[in-house]
């Protein structure tokens, strides 16, 4: 049987291809196994370099930054890891759980089927994108709860030590760190919606990871061109370390309010492409 609309009867798209069964789907594929493992043992493997070398390094290093302090407190060894893999390594996790969602469907063969189930595009869209988000910002705060959790065990749960000798205290620092993770999540959201619609463009997933990563790689080396002046700015990778103004005291809000701005405003463009490109897409695989 058929509605007065052409569908069948009880079909509602907004209940088909639910968030939750997306997630599962996504969390029983080995890559997405694989990144939560990287992210659990990376804080270990950080403690295990930092206990084998890091006072030597401290001693022949005489410039003051997150390394030096990283021993300090489990806080301190938070901040470290953070600066450690937001330069690249959470760049290419984004990258990954974004440009891998669409574009793996398609190189499957099963994009087409999902669409005749049929899912609406533009559900299956947002779907995967919310997917996608969720798995990201997940991976993250799990880098960060480990690290926490690992540095304490390693080093204390104290206050933290910033590289210019200013305290902050416990309570204080746990919602900077807060902030800190909230922003960082805003920054890769970049990275995350280029890769998604290159994800539209193109049925190969490395193509997508690989065209987001190399893109963020060539502005960030950009960004150290000083002729270009204000323009670099205006990058999606501007204000990149915006985050470690939180350190601060009292906060320089100023670079961390127009990196959220921008880093919104570029994510919103990027989706905005890949909605537009797949809804005219021929999608054959």
């Amino acid at each position: 049987m058929t509605s007065s609309t052409g569908a069948a009867a009880g079909y509602r798209p907004e209940r088909t291809l639910r968030l939750g069964v997306e997630l599962r789907r996504q969390f029983k594929r080995r890559r997405t196994i694989g990144v939560l493992v990287l992210m659990a043992v990376l804080p270990l493997v950080l403690i295990g370099a930092l206990a084998l070398g890091g006072a030597e390094e401290a001693e022949a290093n005489s410039r003051v930054n997150l390394v030096d302090v990283a021993t300090a407190s489990g806080l301190n060894l938070t901040l470290f890891v953070l600066f450690a893999t937001s330069g690249f390594f959470l760049v290419v996790v984004f990258a990954l759980f974004f440009g891998d969602t669409v574009a793996s469907e398609a190189s499957w063969g099963s994009l087409r089927y999902a669409l005749a189930t049929p899912v609406p595009r533009a559900r299956l869209l947002r779907q995967k994108w919310l997917a996608a988000l969720v798995m990201s910002v997940g991976a993250m705060v799990l880098l960060v709860v480990v690290a926490v959790v690992a540095g304490g065990i390693a080093y204390g749960f104290g206050d933290v030590q910033t590289p210019v000798g200013i305290g902050l205290e416990q309570r204080t620092a746990l919602v900077r760190l807060a902030g800190m993770v909230g922003f960082l999540a805003v920054h890769l959201l970049v990275v995350g919606t280029l890769a998604f619609w290159l994800s539209t463009v193109t049925d190969a997933p490395l193509a997508a990871v690989g065209g987001a990563v190399f893109t963020t790689v060539v502005f960030a080396v950009l960004e150290a061109v000083e002729q270009l002046g204000d323009i670099r700015d205006w990058f999606p990778t501007a204000f990149s370390l915006a985050w470690t103004d939180l350190l601060q005291t009292p906060v320089d809000s100023g670079d961390l309010f127009r990196g959220v701005v921008q880093g919104l405003a570029w994510s919103a463009l990027f989706t905005a492409l890949a909605f537009r490109h797949f809804a005219r897409k021929d999608v054959t695989s």
